[in-house]
């Protein structure tokens, strides 16, 4: 029984934080109405399986995190450059775009799973979240410092991940379907999404760093 607490301490966990709109979760949509479910799905597996990674370290590796400071810094600074960047050129995209090509996002070759795994490892922003909760969980007893419990909790968390994209594969396809919203509309959106992402990143990096 306690067990399947930690497996589902960590799926309330990572499912809780993907329903916020973010660059995965609205990805993941775009993915789900350009190219299919499955390939939405391949998207949403490799965000988790990033996620996954960086929540080992939040559990095991907090030391390790906070002698490499610099080096989580310098990820979180691209992360910033890259978002911007992408943020105006989807907005140009949006302008010149006449018909109902895809979006800027998955213009493109590279595999959706690879894809998922490149976007969630370019997205730091999950490591003080992971801290955050792993620590209030450690405080309040719920989650004790073993490698089973660590293990499980962590297979919740990819599965609460997959979870809770799949509100937006499936649950933002009928949305936008229902609204009858343009490829341009979505890219507008996206930019809007980046470009707040990457303001959100710059403030953390600035007035309140994570390690």
């Amino acid at each position: 029984m306690q067990q399947i607490i930690y497996i589902l301490l960590g799926f309330t966990v990572s499912f809780l934080g993907q329903l916020p709109l973010g660059n995965m979760s609205f990805t993941s949509t775009q993915i789900g109405l350009q190219e299919g479910f499955k390939k939405a799905w391949e998207f949403a597996i490799g965000v988790a399986i990033v996620e996954m990674i960086y929540l080992r370290f939040a559990l095991t590796g907090m030391d390790w995190v906070t002698q490499h400071r610099n080096w989580f810094l310098a990820l979180g600074w691209l992360t910033v450059v890259l978002f911007l960047i992408l943020g105006i050129m989807a907005f140009v995209t949006a302008k010149k775009q006449h018909g109902e090509s895809k979006s800027l996002v998955l213009k493109n070759k590279l595999h959706r799973f690879l894809l998922g795994l490149m976007m969630s490892a370019l997205n730091p922003v999950q490591i003080p979240f992971w801290f955050l909760w792993t620590t209030t969980l450690f405080q309040m007893g719920l989650l004790p410092s073993s490698a089973l419990a660590f293990n499980l909790f962590t297979v919740g968390a990819g599965t609460g991940t997959i979870a809770g994209l799949a509100v937006y594969i499936h649950g933002g396809n009928w949305l936008v379907n229902k609204l009858n919203a343009s490829n341009k509309t979505l890219n507008q959106i996206m930019g809007i999404i980046l470009i707040l992402t990457a303001l959100l990143q710059l403030w953390r990096i600035l007035y309140k760093p994570f390690v």
